[in-house]
């Protein structure tokens, strides 16, 4: 979800290395009024240049619809519809997007159902050249036919002026003429613009934790969780340097063996060469969270720093301030059922205080929270469940620190 596109106009704030630790306190959050529908939920959030792109999903008579709205630090422009329909996947972990990648242009995927099985359906790309006041017909980035999962997608815009499209793949879950089903998720590129087949990452991976993409000098670094034959679910990074993807490798030897898919995917945020990835483990049945910084652009990282407060739920996502400071927020477990939490971590490894943000439930209807910088603070979503639930907001101010 490239709130993270280095094209855009990221707010200039100052370096990290202040002793006092002034620079690690996370602003307070004011939350502000989202136009979205009762019964809304699935926020996504992205940069898009001075503003913020925050999406959603609400009813629309029988169906649904993606709608979004832009916040320029003061108010929001929209909302806008980008499309409905009656028979979508709607799900609470693969949630839609709408993305900036220039100043007029936006991009915004949902899932269209394929066929009658549980998780047969297909990822649905449209592209706006107006600032989302029209916007064309869709496209699958997909062509292999099958009616099986398509889903947990990133959009980026791409050095020549494509759309690249990255996805989980089922078709392996399909029979092959006689061959038995592999039953083995893959994870997929494609660029939308150009006359190029998808392309495969990675032959085996977790089969429902989502999928994020950072863009640095170098190239888009993708992120996601792996999964080995050992059934080991770590998160790994694939990066495309000068048109050509490397081979998956694994952020930190976490070694969390699970046989099941935990739905907690990774996020990533990049600034220049600089790249933070923030994730949820639980090996060794010890939950926690952890974030990693890069300081050449996704090849290697440094040891995992833990943030959370010791009982998290995870959903985590990360945004970078500067080179040097990344503003980190997941779930974590409360009295009352869950918290959104926040902190402020230093390349350096150095960490603020946990802040709460807003409660929650732990329940899978509580959803993630998704964060996007803009110019002059960070705009936090998550949904609040309820009948009906509602999609909230907070913007957190950064000052002169």
């Amino acid at each position: 979800m490239p709130k993270r596109a280095t094209w855009l106009i990221l707010p200039l704030l100052p370096a990290a290395g202040c002793d006092s630790g002034r620079d690690l306190q996370v602003p307070a959050a004011v939350t502000v009024d989202v136009p979205a529908a009762p019964g809304a939920a699935l926020p996504h959030v992205a940069n898009a240049g001075a503003r913020a792109i925050l999406s959603w999903v609400e009813p629309a008579g029988d169906g649904h619809a993606l709608r979004f709205a832009e916040w320029d630090g003061t108010d929001w422009t929209g909302p806008r519809t980008v499309a409905r329909g009656e028979h979508w996947f709607v799900n609470w972990a693969d949630f839609p997007s709408v993305i900036a990648t220039d100043e007029q242009t936006r991009a915004a995927h949902w899932l269209q159902r394929s066929g009658p099985g549980t998780y047969a359906y297909d990822v649905m790309v449209s592209r706006s050249a107006d600032a989302g006041a029209t916007w064309s017909e869709p496209v699958r980035p997909h062509h292999d036919g099958t009616e099986t999962e398509h889903g947990f997608v990133s959009l980026f815009p791409l050095d020549d002026g494509s759309l690249g499209v990255i996805w989980l793949d089922g078709r392996q879950y399909a029979p092959a003429g006689d061959a038995a089903p592999t039953n083995e998720m893959t994870v997929r590129f494609a660029s939308l613009g150009s006359a190029s087949s998808d392309t495969l990452l990675d032959a085996r991976a977790c089969d429902c934790c989502q999928t994020d993409v950072g863009l640095t000098t170098s190239g888009p670094v993708v992120v996601y969780r792996d999964r080995s034959e050992r059934e080991v679910r770590d998160i790994a990074v694939v990066r495309r340097v000068g048109g050509t993807w490397t081979e998956p490798q694994r952020i930190h030897a976490d070694d969390w063996v699970i046989d099941a898919c935990p739905v907690n995917g990774p996020q990533v945020a990049a600034r220049g060469d600089t790249v933070v990835v923030a994730w949820f483990t639980a090996a060794r049945d010890t939950p926690r969270v952890n974030i990693a910084f890069s300081t050449d652009a996704g090849a290697s990282f440094g040891a995992p720093v833990r943030v959370d407060g010791g009982d998290p739920i995870g959903r985590v996502d990360v945004a970078l301030l500067d080179a040097g400071r990344a503003l980190v927020v997941w779930l974590e477990r409360s009295g009352s059922g869950a918290e959104v939490v926040a902190r402020l971590v230093r390349i350096d490894g150095a960490s603020g205080d946990a802040s709460p943000i807003a409660e929650t439930l732990a329940q899978r209807p509580s959803g993630f929270p998704r964060l996007a910088p803009y110019a002059g603070g960070v705009l936090l979503a998550w949904t609040q469940p309820g009948d009906p639930s509602h999609v909230r907001a907070a913007v957190l101010a950064l000052d002169s620190r």
